[in-house]
């Protein structure tokens, strides 16, 4: 897993994608700050992240649609399902990296609640919390995401297959369809990070998150096994 882990990693940052992100997701944040500060007047640095999360629905599958698609169609797929390496090492791997692009990213994101501690008094407790938060769901998008990835050839097909759910956890539970709009309440990680938003940091919300990261990772896995097997 290590190996692969600084494989993936020296891959985002010696080639333009993880920059690319990065740069992307500060430049769009910015721009939120900027209309929260001086259009609404708001000073509250957790509502921010609410709105950065349609952010994240967009910008995240940049880095998870090449995970598994780049890899098959470029044929390097055979190499690695032929490696000596288990298929939970590699996935986890991949996940990782992804992962600690995303820490450096919030990190980042620390310089604007330093901006706001001029402008009012910010909660550093309230913000930590959002910022855990957001990393649990930017990990659970990023497990989605790396589990399209790995069902086809295509990186446009895993970036458009992964925003068109992130989209539908947004929409769906307040669409009013019986059944469906109650299952997407129930499965959208987005209702469940607004919690840590307003400052709480509950055991039910934090299993959730969990769950569905373990459940897609597993996925992974498993498609990754058949294809293999298929091999």
């Amino acid at each position: 897993m290590l190996t692969v882990l600084k494989k993936e990693i020296k891959s985002y940052l010696l080639t333009p994608i993880g920059y690319v992100f990065i740069g992307l997701f500060l430049l769009l944040f910015s721009f939120l700050f900027f209309t929260s500060i001086y259009g609404s007047k708001i000073l509250n640095y957790e509502y921010l992240f609410y709105d950065g999360s349609t952010i994240l629905t967009f910008i995240l599958p940049v880095i998870t649609m090449g995970m598994f698609a780049e890899e098959r169609k470029s044929g390097t797929e055979q190499l690695l399902l032929t490696s000596p390496r288990s298929l939970v090492g590699i996935v986890l791997g991949k996940f990782l990296s992804a992962a600690f692009i995303m820490v450096i990213t919030e990190a980042l994101l620390l310089v604007y609640y330093v901006i706001l501690t001029f402008f009012g008094n910010p909660s550093l407790m309230v913000a930590l919390n959002t910022l855990f938060g957001f990393l649990l769901l930017t990990m659970g998008y990023i497990a989605f995401g790396m589990f399209v990835s790995s069902l086809t050839d295509s990186q446009i097909v895993a970036y458009i297959g992964s925003v068109v759910f992130f989209m539908a956890m947004w929409i769906l539970p307040y669409a009013n369809i019986p059944v469906l709009s109650n299952f997407m309440a129930e499965i959208s990680l987005v209702e469940k990070f607004r919690d840590y938003i307003y400052g709480k940091l509950l055991v039910s919300e934090l299993i959730s998150f969990i769950s569905f990261i373990v459940l897609f990772i597993l996925l992974t896995i498993i498609s990754l096994q058949r294809r293999k097997s298929v091999k």
